[in-house]
């Protein structure tokens, strides 16, 4: 497995290099489902070229990734999940606050992930077996705080319509950051910057911040408290395990 690890985390990486030599490229944009949900060249480039070079090495794997392949069995062998843009329009619009997401699943079990924000270079990167780490530091558990005491990662829209409860809770802290990017605003769970995050995302969102959480004393589940499908967009929170039960009582 470490062979493995060591492996996703260079192409990832390279992947990383390939995007910031090529961010500032005249891009070709497509509108998926709405003028909000874009994809460009650079998305699909990415998406290929991670694929490629995992299914070389390891021809008997399979890839579930947001611009290709989506019917692939969580429980079907082993499997790997990529995302690679997290945050297109952040990356069309501001170049920044986007990240490549992968989480690598055996029979449906999470082994290991990596959330990068390719701009700050700073890898997330962790596992079963590995310690969570950002780059070559071990990142700390959570502490206990009070919800005055900490920020929630949560879009305005969500914030407007208190989807689930979530201005519910987000009224017991000290206020909400939005970020455009699932996967940035993991990381700042995943650092101690965010008490949570929740928004409404598709397994490719969400499968890393879920090997990586806990961990770090992180639990990822759906805003009714379930263990997510990793079928389709479901409600979603990275919260800590500790406070899971003052945050569920708020919500809904």
């Amino acid at each position: 497995m470490e062979a493995k690890y060591t492996f996703a985390k260079k192409i990832v990486a390279e992947a990383g290099e390939f995007l910031r030599q090529h961010l500032h490229d005249n891009l070709k944009i497509q509108i998926k489902s709405h003028f909000t949900d874009l994809v460009t060249h650079l998305d699909q480039q990415v998406e290929a070229d991670l694929s490629q070079k995992i299914v070389e090495v390891y021809p008997q794997d399979k890839i579930l990734g947001e611009e290709g392949t989506s019917d692939v069995s969580m429980t079907d062998g082993n499997v790997w999940i990529i995302d690679p843009i997290d945050g297109t329009t952040n990356f069309i619009v501001q170049q920044e606050d986007f990240a490549i997401l992968i989480a690598y699943y055996e029979e449906g079990l999470g082994q290991f992930a990596i959330i990068y924000d390719v701009i700050k270079d700073e890898m997330i990167h962790g596992g079963v077996d590995f310690p969570v780490c950002l780059n070559d530091e071990v990142l700390p558990a959570f502490k206990d705080k009070e919800l005055e005491q900490g920020l929630i990662g949560l879009n305005t829209g969500l914030y407007a319509k208190n989807v689930d409860g979530l201005a519910n809770l987000a009224n017991h802290t000290l206020g909400t950051r939005s970020f455009g990017s699932a996967g940035i605003g993991f990381a700042r769970v995943l650092k101690g910057q965010l008490l949570a995050h929740a928004s409404y995302l598709f397994p490719w969102d969400y499968a890393a911040a879920c090997i990586l959480g806990p961990s770090l004393g992180y639990q990822l589940m759906t805003t009714e408290g379930k263990e997510v499908s990793f079928q389709g967009r479901e409600m979603v929170i990275l919260l800590p395990k500790m406070k899971e039960k003052e945050i569920r009582s708020l919500l809904r």
